[in-house]
């Protein structure tokens, strides 16, 4: 039997042995596979649902390429129920008696509860919503500024955690994605001081050996310091008297030896600050500056009584987040500006640490591309009246009021914000404007070198001749 004959034999007895088991012909050795996209019908189903597939011949066996995206299992001998777990695209085969037929089980993404809730508050809008644990990522067309804005909000109240990345676009919306914020910072500061006193005295030595002083304890009196006395007499020979003020007006007889500090004093105060920054940040992003400085402040650790320094900073500083929603900007802004407070400050471990006055405001603005908006009404009234008196004496006629002292103080401040952001882009090499500069030689001609000015014969060098 020569070859040929053999692989006959071999095939009609696998033939023959393939009858034998299944008790019907078999034609699947004689039935080629057909190509890939041709003519296979399609299942669309979403991850998590179910779909039942319905054949028209019994089925004995199934085959899925990758159950992790789509699974299958006979339900009837002539049902497959499909379960789509997530997304992406597989093949589901079936097999009969005598026939095998072939599936795309195309799985989409799930429709999310968020992109549900989109649908239903916005009908008619494109929105479109992929989700994941670290993000949200919005996408589509939708037809106006607060649709987009309201979109964003939701999709950031439905998770803490997750950034919401919002690419909804607007028809005729603008291509730049940079904000210029230009800011103008402006603080008005009056005060008025108003201070009345009088300290009346006496000489070291007195007046007829009566040595006296009345104050109200609000404005420094003299005091009596190294009073000498006769030993035998008993009478005052020497004294001395100091002073820590000599207030506005002085006044002492020394006739009489009486005399008297008077305290009065008007003063009044203006104080105007301007700053006008500029800063710039993409859309979603903040951006912050401060103009200012840091002030050194000691902490004392625990047990071990260290002395560390920390520093804190202070002066006028604006943190801005803008949002480009087409051609209109919405910011979210924290205005602030912190002065040094001596007056309220403390004293520890000998280091005076003063406290910090703060004007803060925080808000949010929508506004088109170069509109200006204000912040203002961030007024600061603070006004003192402190009065001393000496009991029965302040109230007697005439002379009362030289037993009465008052300090009258009035300090306003106001600050106001001037913000007006713009859309920028880039400047391209081509459009960058020339530099104010003085138009000069960079270096000088040949002929204006100091070898050129040198006049006479040279001597002898050893240099090729000019």
């Amino acid at each position: 039997m020569n070859r040929v004959a053999r692989w006959r034999s071999v095939v009609a007895a696998v033939v023959a042995a393939a009858t034998v088991g299944t008790g019907q012909p078999s034609l699947m050795a004689a039935q080629a596979p057909p190509p890939a996209g041709a003519g296979v019908p399609r299942i669309s189903l979403t991850a998590g649902r179910s779909t039942v597939l319905e054949t028209d011949f019994d089925i004995t066996r199934i085959a899925v390429t990758n159950p992790a995206i789509a699974d299958a299992v006979v339900v009837q001998p002539r049902e497959v129920l499909v379960d789509g777990k997530a997304a992406g695209t597989v093949s589901l085969i079936v097999w009969g008696a005598d026939r095998r037929q072939q599936y795309d089980v195309v799985v989409e993404q799930e429709v999310s509860n968020l992109q549900q809730q989109l649908q239903a508050l916005f009908p008619g809008e494109d929105i479109r919503v992929n989700a994941s644990p670290e993000a949200i990522i919005l996408s589509g067309q939708v037809s106006s500024n607060p649709i987009m804005l309201r979109a964003g909000e939701i999709a950031q109240a439905t998770s803490a955690k997750a950034r919401v990345v919002n690419m909804l676009q607007l028809p005729g919306g603008s291509e730049s994605q940079q904000v210029i914020l230009q800011v103008r910072f402006a603080e008005v500061n009056r005060r008025a001081l108003t201070e009345l006193g009088v300290s009346l005295f006496t000489g070291p030595t007195g007046y007829k050996d009566v040595i006296g002083r009345t104050t109200t304890q609000q404005f420094s009196a003299p005091d009596f310091d190294k009073i000498e006395r006769d030993d035998q007499t008993g009478e005052i020979v020497a004294g001395e008297l100091t002073f820590s003020d000599f207030l506005n007006l002085f006044v002492f007889n020394s006739k009489y030896n009486i005399g008297g500090v008077i305290k009065a004093l008007q003063s009044t105060g203006f104080f105007q600050s301007l700053a006008e920054p500029n800063l710039i940040a993409y859309n979603g992003q903040e951006a912050s500056f401060l103009v200012g400085g840091e002030i050194p402040v000691p902490v004392v650790q625990g047990a071990t009584g260290t002395v560390t320094v920390q520093y804190r900073e202070f002066g006028i500083r604006l943190t801005f987040r803008p949002t480009i929603a087409g051609d209109v900007i919405r910011l979210q802004l924290r205005p602030e500006v912190s002065t040094l407070d001596f007056g309220n400050g403390i004293t520890l471990s000998g280091f005076r640490i003063p406290a910090l006055s703060t004007r803060r405001a925080e808000t949010e603005v929508e506004l088109r591309d170069g509109q200006s908006f204000v912040v203002a009404g961030l007024l600061d009234n603070v006004t003192q009246d402190n009065a001393a008196a000496v009991p029965l004496l302040s109230r007697l006629p005439i002379i009362g009021p030289l037993f009465r002292s008052k300090s009258e103080r009035a300090e306003r401040t106001e600050l106001m914000v001037l913000i007006t952001p713009r859309l920028v882009r880039p400047l391209d090499p081509d459009e960058v404007p020339p530099l104010p500069t003085r138009p000069r030689e960079f270096l000088p001609p040949p002929e204006a070198e100091i070898g050129s000015q040198i006049e006479g014969p040279g001597g002898v060098v050893d240099a090729p001749a000019r």
